[in-house]
């Protein structure tokens, strides 16, 4: 197998998503399966992690291709969005199926759950009855085995009348033999069709007679028969622009489909024409599965449900949740302490090298500062603060993903969320906005309705980020830890943990607040299925979360922070009479600051902080000491003497600790929710929201300080 690099350029594969082609003879395949199937993991090891990615045109919905070889073809695997079904009620599901009707692949490969066979077959009946060229892949071999479970691939490859072939991801072997089915795949004209209730096919038998005299370029005519009963007017509007006209408007359609619906209302059938359609292929599925799944060990999922028992009850749920959650941080405040102070030193011993170049050229000294004291020392602030805690967390975060535990947590709050007016998916971003909020708020694109998603976007910020986290930390072990050592670590973990329980709270308060008022609606339903725990891949995991999550994260952050860097210098540098920019500035603010328990020059660093919330304890440093750039204390001690000798206490602390949890979302963040959004109003409001919910709780907090201590 011969892989190769993914340098793309402009070349249309369908009407939507262009992929370039390096030679005629290239075959595209689509990879389709429903989510938790391992169809990731077969991409990745058919392209060897070579992949492009991006969103499909005009959805924020994911996108890979990558390249594979084979002996004897080359091929663009496209990657379309993980779905359960083809009835597109989604953006996913309306993706996928749209590449599938659309896109003009050489083949679908339909990726399945060995495990969950008659569950993953009715994707592959769907797939069947579009595209013309179909191959299942039984995925998790391995995992069958280990609970007992035989399918018989010979004999469901001879009932579908497409090739079929067993798989396990990770294995080499593996991924040869489906490279082998790939080249032997070509156009099946002995299909399995799923058969309706009589009535229906009487409709469908009426329909195509007329859709086969029309120019149909690749459609199936049973399934546009179906699809122009269903009456689906999104999906024949796409297939009128694919077709280039109204199929309606062919000859003896029209007619045809009036007596086909004459005598499905003669029928008298209650329910509607998609719940018929779904019955009758979930039966199919059924009696497929049946034929060819022999189960050895009928309690194989005995471990599973006894799991979900204890994860999942009302009684264990929700601690077992709040134990991991303290764990994760545990680890991400721990694990970070070492590798970002190595990180720091490595940068900063690097800036006196940079400092001493400028000398050796002989540049001014006002740019020696704002290059190197400026935009250089936040840049390097943000890198040794910013990349150990996120290049722990996301990668604990995606095992807690791959395990199989995600979707349990998403699953325990999803009665919340519903009471808020939401749904469970909101859970997952939520969970994701820890490690960043901007990859949170990107992770909304998980939630079909778009009320919800919005819902989420907005809220997202109200669970603190890892650039937060160094300033709660800092202070709750300077004002509220008097211990070292692993104590103290696992006090400020539990600390923490509480900090971010209120934040959680005010997710839901807010969320029930806006879906009450801006966005009024009804709680969204959602499907999610368990997927059996598994172990994860340590390796995959681990490369996936960095290079997916981390460094791209990282990558915008330090995109605002060099200016940020400039700007910062310049504030502290540029005189104002007596006092620096930055001194003026801190005045100005601190008799609106004092209201809310803060000051001046706390309210100024957040201010500052905009592009990083990294930097929001340095400025307050650098600002308390006048010193003409951002400055490192040498231990907590020195920190705690100059923050008491500028009027700090206990009660400071705590006002500080909470408008860092709910103030402004960093640059990053509203950048990401513009482009989310393609809104500058919801863009505002997220920024507003978290803002006046921190104003708030801090006014009150600082009242009841004064009245009752």
């Amino acid at each position: 197998m011969g892989l190769t690099n993914t340098s793309v350029g402009r070349g249309a594969i369908d009407g939507g998503l262009n992929i370039a082609k390096r030679s005629p003879e290239d075959k595209v395949i689509a990879l389709a399966g429903n989510p938790n199937v391992g169809k990731s993991t077969i991409f990745n090891s058919l392209t060897g992690m070579k992949q492009h990615t991006g969103n499909w045109p005009g959805k924020t919905v994911a996108n890979a291709f990558g390249f594979c070889k084979s002996k004897k073809n080359s091929y663009i695997l496209v990657d379309i969005p993980g779905t359960y079904s083809l009835m597109a009620h989604s953006a996913e599901e309306e993706v996928a199926r749209n590449f599938i009707c659309f896109g003009e692949a050489d083949a679908v490969m339909v990726v399945c759950d060995a495990t969950r066979l008659e569950r993953n077959l009715n994707l592959v009946l769907q797939t069947m009855e579009i595209a013309e060229n179909v191959i299942v892949c039984v995925n998790l071999m391995d995992e069958a085995r280990k609970k007992g479970i035989t399918p018989d691939l010979t004999r469901l490859s001879e009932i579908l009348g497409v090739p079929v072939v067993g798989a396990v991801g990770r294995s080499k072997k593996s991924v040869c033999s489906l490279l082998d089915t790939l080249d032997i795949a070509e156009k099946q004209n002995n299909k399995y069709e799923v058969k309706y209730d009589s009535a229906t096919e009487q409709a469908i038998a009426l329909i195509k007679p007329a859709l086969d005299n029309c120019s149909l370029k690749r459609l199936n005519s049973r399934w546009l028969a179906l699809k122009i009963i269903e009456n689906d007017k999104g999906i024949i509007k796409e297939i009128n622009n694919y077709l280039g006209y109204d199929i309606m408007s062919a000859a003896n359609v029209q007619s045809s489909v009036y007596l086909a619906n004459k005598i499905l209302k003669d029928n008298n059938f209650h329910s509607s024409f998609e719940d018929r359609v779904v019955s009758s292929i979930v039966k199919a599925a059924e009696k497929i599965a049946g034929e060819v799944v022999e189960e050895k060990k009928k309690g194989y999922s005995l471990f599973d449900r006894r799991m979900d028992k204890i994860l999942t009850s009302k009684v264990f749920g929700y601690p077992i949740m709040l134990i991991f959650l303290a764990i994760v941080f545990w680890i991400t405040i721990v694990g970070a302490n070492y590798p970002s102070e190595l990180l720091s030193n490595f940068l900063f011993s690097a800036e006196d090298k940079l400092r001493g170049l400028f000398i050796y050229l002989g540049a001014p000294e006002w740019l020696r500062g704002a290059l190197v004291e400026g935009v250089y020392r936040v840049l390097a602030w943000v890198v040794a603060v910013m990349l150990p805690p996120m290049a722990i967390f996301f990668p604990l975060f995606t095992l807690l993903e791959d395990s199989g535990y995600l979707p349990r947590i998403a699953y325990n709050l999803d009665k919340p969320f519903k009471k808020c007016n939401a749904c469970g998916k909101q859970a997952l971003a939520m969970c994701m906005g820890f490690g960043c909020n901007a990859a949170g708020v990107v992770g909304c694109r998980i939630i079909d309705s778009p009320r919800v998603r919005l819902l989420a976007i907005l809220t997202n910020n109200f669970v603190p980020c890892n650039g937060r986290f160094p300033t709660i930390i800092t202070l709750i072990s300077i004002f509220f830890i008097s211990a070292s050592g692993i104590a103290a670590s696992a006090a400020s973990a539990l600390l923490l943990t509480a900090v971010i329980l209120f934040g959680i709270f005010m997710t839901f308060a807010v969320t029930k607040l806006l879906s009450r008022t801006l966005l009024k609606g009804v709680p969204s339903s959602f499907t999610l299925e368990l997927p059996s725990y598994r172990r994860p891949q340590i390796g995959k995991v681990i490369v996936r979360s960095i290079f997916d999550r981390t460094l791209f994260v990282l990558g915008r952050a330090v995109s605002v922070a060099a200016p940020a860097g400039l700007v910062i210098w310049l504030f502290a540098n540029v005189q104002v009479g007596d006092v620096s920019l930055l001194k003026a500035c801190a005045d100005f603010f601190d008799p609106f600051a004092q209201l809310f328990g803060l000051d001046g020059v706390i309210l100024i660093a957040f201010i500052l902080g905009f592009p990083a919330n990294e930097i929001v304890v340095p400025i307050i440093i650098m600002a308390y000491m006048s010193s003409g750039a951002l400055t490192e204390m040498g231990s907590l001690t020195e920190m705690q003497a100059l923050l008491t000798a500028n009027g700090w206490d206990t009660a400071t602390a705590v006002s500080v600790i909470l408008f860092s949890l709910m103030h402004w979302p960093c640059s990053t963040t509203l950048m990401t929710v513009k482009k989310e959004t393609g809104s500058l109003k919801w863009t505002f409001l997220a920024a507003a929201l978290p803002t006046a919910c921190g104003l708030t709780v801090c006014f009150v907090f600082n009242l009841f300080v004064k009245i009752f201590c």
